[in-house]
């Protein structure tokens, strides 16, 4: 697993203690836990969506992006995803970070102060170069799309 410095600017005093920093949960893990940073509870009743926020801005360094994915755990439970996923935040954003909850459960799903909500995987990102072009490779695929090599083999 190779390193990258992300700097972290806390938008509040009881950050890492309340409110805990963004932090990997195991040695392997992927990507770093996000937490709830509000003052109230917030109630997402089924189909609604809210924006949350996470308490801190951050640097990322030229070169990489920040995806925020969904925590599987509440996904299986609860039902709440995340209405973006995953959602990038690029290097020249300075903004505090938020994230698009929804509930696709049936119950009403209650955020609490300090609650890991999300997750997010620091990735390099490539630089592409669009070149516009009258024809393209041909595949074996071709132009089928959706569904088009189906899940079982016939």
């Amino acid at each position: 697993m190779s390193e990258v410095v992300v700097e972290i600017a806390a938008l509040h005093p009881e950050m890492g203690k309340t409110i805990p920093l963004p932090r990997r949960m195991s040695e392997h893990a992927a990507g770093m836990d996000l937490a709830a940073a509000l003052d109230d509870p917030v109630t997402l009743r089924p189909g609604e969506r809210q924006l949350i926020p996470c308490g801190f801005r951050m640097a990322l360094p030229q070169g990489y992006e920040a995806q925020i994915r969904p925590r599987s755990g509440l996904a299986v439970k609860h039902g709440i995803g995340l209405l973006n996923a995953p959602g990038t935040i690029d290097a020249d954003y300075r903004g505090e970070v938020r994230v698009i909850l929804i509930n696709h459960g049936e119950q009403p799903f209650v955020i609490e102060r300090g609650m890991r909500i999300a997750q997010m995987v620091i990735a390099p990102v490539v630089a592409a170069t669009v070149r516009v072009t009258a024809d393209l490779a041909v595949t074996a695929r071709g132009d089928r799309g959706f569904g088009s090599t189906d899940t079982k083999d016939t």
